[in-house]
């Protein structure tokens, strides 16, 4: 079970490092650690500490195995192609898997803000897809596109959050997009490769 421990802020501190956007980057954050390899519980605590959550952060290994299931099922948003795939996916998780929508303030310990887990100290994957879903719908909502991607890099499984009003993003990072233009370069340069047309 999760223990909320109240946090000492004033509110505009806690409403920056509980953005909606802030949680939907923590929810990257987490489909990405708790991905194929089973990561130890400290590693996972520690990305939870960097998207604003307090100590004490017991993870048990049961913990981790419950919120990967979780981070399998999110993928799937991140996935999707369109808004409408975005929101089935959205849908889907909704309807099986969070409670109904309410307030908290953990006991007077944070500012007032919704909640789709069924209680405060709701178990850490009931709490990681029910959050997230809850950001992952905002954004869904406000921009009318999926809210993410995954890395169209080769070598990347990496999960990511898109914003902007620029182009859309294609990789999770600089270090990826780099790393496939080179690798295009490199093709294209191979000997036997087809000579780009001077047309």
């Amino acid at each position: 079970m999760r223990y909320i421990r109240p946090v000492s802020t004033t509110t505009d501190d806690w409403s920056t490092r509980h953005s909606v956007l802030t949680m939907a980057r923590r929810t990257a954050a987490l489909v990405n650690v708790l991905g194929p390899d089973a990561p130890d519980p400290a590693e996972v605590a520690r990305v939870l500490r960097e998207h604003g959550e307090s100590d004490p952060l017991d993870l048990t290994a049961r913990d981790v195995d419950l919120m990967r299931a979780a981070a399998a099922r999110l993928r799937e948003v991140f996935a999707a192609e369109d808004a409408d795939a975005a929101a089935t996916a959205l849908n889907g998780l909704l309807r099986a898997h969070t409670g109904r929508l309410r307030l908290t303030s953990h006991g007077g310990g944070t500012p007032w803000h919704p909640h789709l887990d069924r209680a405060d100290d709701a178990p850490w994957d009931e709490w990681f897809l029910a959050s997230s879903c809850m950001a992952l719908t905002v954004l869904v909502w406000d921009r009318q596109r999926p809210p993410g991607r995954v890395c169209a890099s080769a070598a990347c499984h990496d999960v990511f959050i898109t914003q902007g009003s620029g182009p859309e993003r294609r990789y999770c990072s600089r270090r990826c997009a780099t790393r496939e233009r080179v690798a295009a370069h490199r093709a294209r340069a191979a000997p036997g490769a087809p000579e780009a047309s001077n047309r």
